[in-house]
């Protein structure tokens, strides 16, 4: 009785932590930025490929965000991924390399 009681709480608590990390909806989402423009594809290339440099400056600054709200959504969030994933490498390197396996002559 105590080892299903301490699941359970386990699993409500796992489910409680999941649940905090859900994304919730843009409410800025295809509005203007007090510049007068929304991001797009190519302004979510460019941050996501600055985005770690962003991150460290705004440890020290308390008015830089490494994301922009006012968007256009899916396109200006493809654009953030494909940039983080190419500064990082995107695992492209060695995804087309195989190893060759030297074969004995007989």
């Amino acid at each position: 009785m105590r080892a299903c009681l301490t699941v359970l709480v386990l699993v409500l608590l796992l489910l409680n932590i999941l649940a905090g990390c859900a994304p919730g909806a843009n409410q800025f989402k295809g509005t203007a930025s007090e510049h007068g423009r929304v991001a797009g594809f190519w302004v979510g290339l460019w941050q996501g490929l600055i985005a770690p440099f962003v991150f460290v400056a705004c440890l020290f600054k308390s008015n830089l965000n490494i994301y922009e709200v006012h968007n256009n959504g899916a396109w200006y969030n493809l654009g953030y991924l494909f940039g983080v994933a190419c500064f990082f490498g995107g695992g492209g390197k060695q995804a087309g390399r195989r190893k060759r396996i030297p074969t004995a002559s007989a």
